[in-house]
């Protein structure tokens, strides 16, 4: 093997190793995450009203699981009459899409203040626990909305068919296979969202860059012995 040949061989390998890691580095996150704007249409006892409020829906890791808690960072319809300290009690439902289907169903505390007459009701952070069926790329997305307060019921519904806010690779406790089916748990609670606390938040693409770049070093890794190799191969043939 002549001299020139050696060193296009070696500058071939080293390029594809190089490229590997990238295309390990660019592949997709385990979860992802969005703030959406939700349109909220609400059947009230005095008449309809409409809303429109940011929801963000985070995941922590959970045993077999998930905790989701979902976020609304604008106040939603009102009430014609102050509510009181404890007077609200709010509920809502994450639907599934992907590689799942279904809902997860959410709940949260009462209004920890009183909720002055006229004025957008702030929800609190509700939660509740998924447990996969299925395995694959799960999406959760801002469901019906029910705000019981002095003995009504108030519904509001999303008129503008929001995109998810949380999308989640997932694998389901029992290996159950990719694909549509039926639901995960939809227990429901207004418990602290950092229970089972086995891992950090997975709501963005943070966690995954740091192991995808593990990977990526190791396929350059990988690249740099192929090239030693070759250079000692070499050596021994001269």
């Amino acid at each position: 093997m002549s001299y020139r040949t050696y060193r296009k061989r070696t500058a071939a390998l080293a390029s594809t190793a190089a490229l590997a890691g990238s295309a390990v580095l660019m592949a997709a996150p385990a979860a992802l995450a969005d703030v959406v704007d939700v349109n909220y249409q609400c059947k009230t006892p005095i008449g309809d009203k409409a809303a429109v409020s940011p929801i963000d829906i985070k995941s922590v890791r959970s045993g077999s699981g998930y905790r989701l808690t979902m976020t609304f960072e604008k106040g939603v319809s009102s009430s014609p009459v102050e509510l009181g300290k404890g007077a609200m009690n709010p509920s809502a439902v994450i639907r599934l899409g992907g590689a799942d289907s279904g809902t997860v169903a959410v709940e949260g505390p009462a209004n920890p203040e009183a909720v002055p007459a006229n004025t957008p009701i702030k929800i609190t952070d509700l939660s509740g626990t998924y447990t996969p069926e299925k395995t694959g790329r799960v999406t959760f997305t801002a469901g019906v909305l029910t705000i019981e307060a002095l003995g009504t019921t108030t519904t509001c519904t999303p008129s503008n068919n929001p995109k998810p806010s949380l999308e989640l690779d997932v694998t389901a406790a029992g290996g159950g296979t990719t694909g549509g089916g039926t639901t995960g748990s939809t227990t429901g609670s207004s418990q602290d969202t950092s229970a089972g606390g086995e891992e950090l938040p997975r709501t963005g693409p943070e966690d995954s860059a740091i192991a995808l770049g593990t990977l990526g070093g190791s396929v350059l890794l990988a690249g740099a012995v192929g090239v030693l190799w070759l250079t000692r191969r070499n050596r021994a043939r001269g």
